[in-house]
């Protein structure tokens, strides 16, 4: 029976996914073979030895410890895309209510008095002030080309945009999935410049942490549209306002309000609504659980953050999985205790992500108990399992 943990309300969809004949689930779960969670800030959290897996029912993992993790031969999962269609829906909208003025208008019209005869009159005395503009022609920069930003890229070209978009690391699949009109930009500069609308979706790291800044003003457009859906930090809150005061920026919509901004007519801060449907919390939830039991059961590895995607179809009498550091001559060594065990193994994929590896084998043969605690002997081994 394995132990699942769940740290946050998990969607029944992803539970249901989890037979209750082999799994128990709960919120209260001590040793757990793996942790289900969600926003859960896993940074200062005890973990028991028996931890496997943790799954994230997200894209971001900024609030799990990956590293920590690592070290001790967890595999972390997340669940990119499951999200993006919610996302790319906010951002759309982001884009009509600010070029459409709709955040100041809906104020405008919210602080009227009077008869409805009198706010007709001031309605139409007042609305030439919240005259926006159409998306058609414009040009919309997308900074990140994973799941959500190809989705955002090719809906705004269907809404007859230009696009450009700017990502060093788009992996074939990504781009296989573009619309073929997107330009891509050979640096965030040249994107900045360009853009009309500029959305971000990247993740919150050293080389994207305040990619709009005072310095970087100096390069945008005048009136741009800015969109932040992402992560709280790649927009500098003080950099906007100083934009919005120039008329650098004509309007800035974001899922992080904050007190520098909450203030400003022109900026319209959601409370991080980018992941808030019900379909996208069902689809993470499907997605993570899925992942997180095909590791336990079969070894299988899809969507890790800190290793590599292994899936090898189960053959043989047993498999063992091993996860390790990326160090010269592992596979050798591992070959060896097998060999001196007389075990024969039958199939072997091995991959490696960063500093980390992993390596599934199937065998033809009993493991012994001393066979897998001499796997688990070799330096850099961090975690063995018979499955």
């Amino acid at each position: 029976m394995y132990k699942i943990q769940t740290l946050n309300a998990i969607s029944p969809k992803g539970l249901n996914r989890l037979p209750t004949d082999k799994y128990s689930v709960s919120d209260n779960q001590s040793d757990a073979d793996a942790i289900l969670l969600r926003s859960f800030k896993l940074h200062d959290y005890p973990f028991s030895n028996n931890l496997l897996a943790v799954g994230r029912a997200g894209s971001g993992t900024n609030n799990v410890p990956t590293v920590k993790l690592s070290e001790r031969g967890v595999v972390v999962f997340n669940a990119p895309g499951a999200n993006a269609n919610a996302v790319k829906e906010l951002v759309i909208a982001g884009m009509l209510m600010g070029c459409r003025n709709i955040g100041p208008a809906m104020n405008f019209v919210n602080g009227l008095k009077g008869s409805d005869e009198e706010m007709h009159v001031a309605v139409e005395a007042g609305k030439k002030q919240f005259g926006g503009f159409e998306l058609p022609g414009k040009t919309l920069g997308v900074v990140g080309l994973g799941a959500i930003g190809v989705k955002i890229a090719n809906a705004a070209r269907s809404l007859g945009m230009n696009v450009i978009g700017y990502d060093p690391t788009i992996t074939i699949e990504r781009a296989w999935q573009l619309d073929s009109d997107v330009e891509a930009a050979p640096n965030i500069d040249t994107l900045l410049a360009q853009s009309d609308f500029i959305t971000f979706h990247v993740p919150l790291i050293d080389s994207t942490r305040n990619l709009i800044s005072t310095e970087s003003l100096s390069k945008l457009k005048d009136g741009v549209v800015l969109l932040n859906f992402a992560r709280d930090g790649i927009v500098n809150d003080s950099a906007v306002l100083a934009g919005l005061e120039s008329g650098k920026v004509y309007a800035y919509v974001c899922d992080f309000p904050s007190n520098v901004l909450r203030t400003n007519p022109r900026v319209i801060s959601l409370p991080h609504l980018g992941a808030s449907t019900r379909e996208a919390e069902e689809n993470c939830a499907i997605m993570v659980a899925d992942q997180v039991r095909d590791y336990l059961e079969n070894g299988n590895i899809t969507n890790s953050v800190n290793l590599p995607n292994v899936k090898l179809p189960r053959a043989g009498l047993a498999r063992i999985s091993l996860v390790n550091q990326n160090n010269p001559d592992m596979l050798g060594k591992i070959s060896h205790v097998m060999g001196q065990a007389g075990i024969n193994i039958k199939h072997m994929l091995n991959d490696s992500k960063g500093d980390m590896a992993y390596t599934l084998m199937d065998v033809d043969s009993v493991v012994a108990d001393d066979t897998l605690a001499a796997l688990a002997a070799i330096p850099g081994v961090l975690k063995v399992r018979l499955l």
